[in-house]
């Protein structure tokens, strides 16, 4: 990521509409998708742990190991968070065949030139029957400067996701899109960032986690649109369409 970009990261995890309402999301669905069928003592491996908030909440339901790409980010985890995150590759994972009972990779695989090889990957270190957890971009056409500046290689359709996930035996049990609420701001503001491109970006990463983080009021009014989706996620509803696409499931063999 860049660096500018970087160095908003880590108040970014903390404080952000975005990242809080979708840390919300990921623990409530791991609870009812996944803990429904295992023990909470689980060996857990998150990929691509950025500045640290996921893998923190993910040591609630057990032992997690933290691999970030990225050596000076896992120098600034163990620095600023206490994660001693391992440094390597998704396409290129240090672990064992059937190593874990879940896996994590939350907005990783559109980093990865090549997604269909790591997600081969992340199918090889998965234990037989273990639960894997992904969440990603959606819908290409709302590609903008923020995925420039993210270093996405592209965002995905629900179908496109998940050919390549049945591709190497990854069953999917649930599957949702979520920022459902926030679908028809996201897209209109991009829209007229490309009818109406900034010429200089004098400030900031030019990201929309910049623009879209005015105010505090704005930034609470926009977490409680995440709480309300997760609630409904509780519920049993999913969304038919959303700026993030998200999917959970268990690997069929360990065979590859």
């Amino acid at each position: 990521m860049d660096r500018q970009y970087y160095k908003e990261y880590y108040a970014l995890e903390r404080s952000h509409w975005w990242f809080l309402g979708r840390l919300i999301i990921i623990k409530n669905l791991i609870n009812k998708q996944i803990l429904k069928t295992r023990p909470r003592n689980l060996k857990i491996l998150n990929i691509g742990v950025a500045t640290g908030a996921t893998s923190i909440m993910l040591k609630s339901f057990g032992d997690v190991t933290s691999v970030e790409y990225d050596n000076d980010c896992c120098e600034f985890l163990m620095e600023n968070a206490g994660i001693d995150a391992i440094c390597a590759s998704m396409t290129n994972l240090p672990f064992d065949n059937n190593s874990f009972d879940l896996v994590c990779a939350f907005d990783v695989v559109e980093h990865i030139e090549d997604d269909s090889k790591a997600i081969l990957e992340l199918k090889r270190v998965l234990k037989h029957q273990g639960s894997y957890f992904l969440t990603v971009p959606a819908f290409t056409f709302l590609w903008s400067h923020h995925d420039v500046v993210n270093h996405h290689f592209r965002r995905y359709s629900q179908s496109d996701l998940i050919q390549k996930l049945n591709q190497v035996k990854l069953e999917v049990s649930y599957k949702t899109f979520f920022c459902f609420f926030t679908f028809l701001p996201v897209a209109t503001l991009r829209l007229l960032q490309r009818i109406f491109p900034r010429k200089t970006r004098t400030m900031g990463s030019g990201s929309d986690f910049e623009v879209m983080n005015s105010s505090k009021c704005a930034n609470t009014f926009l977490l409680n649109i995440m709480k309300l989706e997760n609630f409904l996620l509780t519920l049993g509803i999913k969304f038919p369409f959303g700026v993030s696409f998200l999917v959970i499931g268990i690997s069929k063999n360990s065979s590859l």
